[in-house]
C-alpha cells in the first residue's frame, strides 16, 4: 500500500518507547502463565495458568490477593468486564467460569463447548461474552444468566482468539486455519473472511499460518493480527483488505496488546521476545530478548510505562519502557 488510512495516520504520532529493564516478578503459579489482564481501574492483575488456577494480584504491591480454583485443566484465557465487576476464565476443561473478582466467588459456569476454550472477551457494555474454541466454533453468551446466545459459526480448525470492536458491533476471530473472520454481533452472522495480500501479481497469497492473536485499533477502523508465521498484519475493517505486513519477528507470536492511550502496540512470543511497533510507520521500533522463555501473553500497565508478560517459567515479568 502506498498510503495509510487517514485514521491510522493519527494513531501513532508520538514515537513508541523502547523496552528497558525488568523491575519486578510475580511468583506464585506452579505452571506456565498463559494469559493475563488488568482490571479497568488498573489495580488488579488477573493471571491464568496451566496449573488450573486463576490468580488475582495487587499489582502496585506485587502481592497475590487470592487464587481462584475450580477449573480442572489448564486455564487459557482471562478477561475482565468493562465495569470490572466480573472476570471470565476459559479452560482446557471445556468450560468458561465467571467470577466476582471482589471476593473471588464463582458466579456461574458456562458449558457448551466440546473442546478447549482458548479465548474469551466481553463486549463494551458487559452484556455479551464471546468465546473461541478448539471445537472450531465461535459463540456468544449472556453473562447475566450464563446461557448461550448464539453459536455464530465455525472456522476450519481450532479457534485461538476473539476480540470485540470498541463499540461492540463487530467481533473478530482467528485460529489454526489461518483465517480471520469478522462477525456482525447484532445480526449474529459472519460479515467477511480476511485474507493476506498476494505476494506477487498473479500468484496466490501464502497462507498466514495460525492466527494466535487479534486486536482492534482504538478507533475500531483497523484490526491487527499476529500468528505463528511471525508477522504482524494490519487490516482495514471496512474493506477487509490487508494494509500492512510487518516482520518477520524472531519468534512465533502469541501475545498482543495496545497501550490504553492507543499510541503503542506490543507483541510477545515463544522465544521470549518483546517487540514494540509503530503502526503509522509500519515498522518495528524496538525488540528485546527477555531472560525468561515463552512469553505467551502481554499487557501494558495502566500508566503505559511498563509491560507485563506471562512466561513458561511460571512467573509474570514486568519490564519498564524508556523514552521518548
Amino acid at each position: 500500500m502506498k498510503r495509510l488510512l487517514p485514521t491510522l495516520a493519527l494513531l501513532l504520532l508520538i514515537a513508541t518507547p523502547i523496552v528497558a529493564d525488568e523491575v519486578k516478578e510475580l511468583k506464585g503459579h506452579d505452571a506456565l502463565v498463559y494469559s493475563l489482564a488488568f482490571s479497568p481501574d488498573g489495580k488488579v492483575l488477573a493471571t491464568g495458568s496451566f496449573d488450573n488456577t486463576v490468580k488475582l494480584w495487587d499489582f502496585a504491591a506485587g502481592k497475590e490477593i487470592r487464587t481462584l480454583k475450580g477449573h480442572t485443566k489448564p486455564v487459557y484465557c482471562v478477561a475482565f468486564s468493562k465495569d470490572g465487576k466480573m472476570l471470565a476464565s476459559s479452560s482446557d476443561d471445556k468450560t468458561i467460569r465467571l467470577w466476582n473478582p471482589a471476593d473471588g466467588k464463582l458466579l456461574r459456569e458456562l458449558k457448551g463447548h466440546t473442546d478447549i476454550v482458548d479465548s474469551v472477551a466481553f463486549n463494551n457494555d458487559g452484556k455479551l461474552l464471546a468465546s473461541g474454541s478448539a471445537d472450531k466454533s465461535v459463540r456468544l453468551w449472556n453473562p447475566a444468566d450464563g446461557k448461550e446466545v448464539k453459536n455464530l459459526g465455525s472456522h476450519g480448525n481450532h479457534v485461538y482468539c476473539v476480540a470485540f470492536s470498541p463499540d461492540g458491533k463487530m467481533l473478530a476471530s482467528g485460529g489454526l486455519d489461518g483465517v480471520l473472520k469478522l462477525w456482525d454481533v447484532a445480526a449474529k452472522k459472519e460479515l467477511k473472511s480476511l485474507k493476506p495480500l498476494e505476494k506477487e501479481k498473479g500468484k496466490p497469497a501464502l497462507p498466514p499460518g495460525a492466527v494466535t492473536g487479534v486486536v482492534f485499533t482504538p478507533d475500531g477502523q483497523q484490526l491487527v493480527s499476529i500468528g505463528m508465521d511471525r508477522f504482524v498484519r494490519l487490516w482495514d475493517v471496512k474493506s477487509g483488505k490487508q494494509v500492512k505486513e510487518m516482520g518477520p519477528t524472531p519468534d512465533d507470536l502469541y501475545g498482543i496488546a495496545f497501550s490504553r492511550d492507543g499510541k503503542s502496540l506490543a507483541t510477545s512470543g515463544y522465544a521470549g521476545y518483546i517487540t514494540l511497533w509503530d503502526l503509522a510507520g509500519g515498522k518495528k521500533v524496538s525488540s528485546k530478548k527477555l531472560k525468561a522463555f515463552g512469553a505467551y501473553c502481554i499487557a501494558f500497565t495502566p500508566d503505559g510505562k511498563a509491560v507485563v508478560t506471562g512466561h513458561a517459567d511460571n512467573h509474570c515479568h514486568v519490564n519498564t519502557l524508556s523514552g521518548p
